[in-house]
């Protein structure tokens, strides 16, 4: 019997535009290998574990709850404000989980990428799928606090869930999308200009407090209201609240330049890390 012999030809792509999605397929051995790696070393060797998905956002709304509920006296729209706050929480950890993840994927990975050939996009995408297994556990936790306040307290009428809850995935998806494309964006740029690194974490702290997350949008007057209708995020929680909760303020025309500026992001973010991915072994 004659021997069939394979042959694997590696060669770049000639267009920025082209992308070789095929190839992700073809390795999702490897994207399921790294979304376990991500997921089970995130708190290995920790006393708690897996509680901390849980105990993370639980203490941050509870430090919310007290600091801008009780001292600040900031509205909640008329719910619970521990509701108010975890429900905000959903998307916005999400986000900044994964932004935090793909901003240092080429300079946390260098010695991994120089070693064996796979599709560099595949290590962001984990971190993407790892990220959303925790924010599956979170939103677990949401729905405990939910039902605890819906039928043990009086409060149970001021809030309710919506049927647009039915689009509840495709917000997600939208988070998703965004939180990728910024993350490939600064991670093509901290390859280079390696201060960055120590940017991004007060990025995301002041892109916190930029999106309404601990109060309602529509406390914010309108002369500066625009500014923060701006911001990608800012429908993705407001949408979040008001398919949970039924409060938030929903605008269509924000919604859908949300949504335009979030593919005008991701295909950014895919275009400058393929052309950053090709040289970027010689810079980190």
């Amino acid at each position: 019997m004659s021997a069939i012999s394979q042959r694997l030809v590696i060669r770049r792509s000639q267009s920025l535009l082209e992308f070789d999605f095929a190839s992700l397929w073809e390795y999702r051995d490897l994207l399921l290998l790294l979304v376990r790696r991500d997921f089970v070393s995130k708190y290995t060797q920790t006393v708690l574990g897996p509680a901390w998905f849980v105990i993370q956002p639980v203490l941050t709304t509870l430090v919310f709850s007290v600091i801008f509920g009780k001292v600040a006296q900031i509205p909640t729209q008329g719910v619970p404000p521990a509701l108010f706050y975890m429900c905000g929480l959903l998307p916005w950890n999400y986000f900044a989980q994964n932004f935090s993840a793909t901003a240092v994927t080429l300079i946390a990975q260098a010695g991994l990428f120089t070693k064996v050939y796979f599709p560099r996009l595949i290590v962001p995408l984990a971190a993407i799928v790892s990220n959303l297994c925790a924010t599956l556990i979170q939103l677990v936790t949401f729905f405990g606090f939910f039902a605890f306040y819906k039928f043990g307290t009086a409060a149970g009428d001021t809030f309710a869930i919506q049927w647009q809850v039915v689009f509840f995935p495709l917000l997600f998806l939208q988070v998703a999308a965004f939180s990728l494309g910024v993350g490939l964006l600064m991670s093509a740029l901290t390859a280079k200009y390696r201060d960055l690194q120590h940017l991004s974490s007060f990025l995301i702290q002041l892109w916190l407090y930029s999106t309404p997350v601990i109060y309602p949008l529509e406390r914010i007057s309108e002369k500066w209201q625009w500014l923060i209708l701006l911001n990608p995020m800012t429908m993705p929680v407001e949408a979040c609240k008001f398919i949970f909760l039924g409060v938030g303020t929903i605008h269509t025309g924000v919604m859908l330049s949300s949504i335009g500026m979030t593919l005008a992001v991701l295909l950014s973010g895919l275009i400058v890390f393929k052309r950053v991915e090709r040289t970027f072994v010689d810079i980190v």
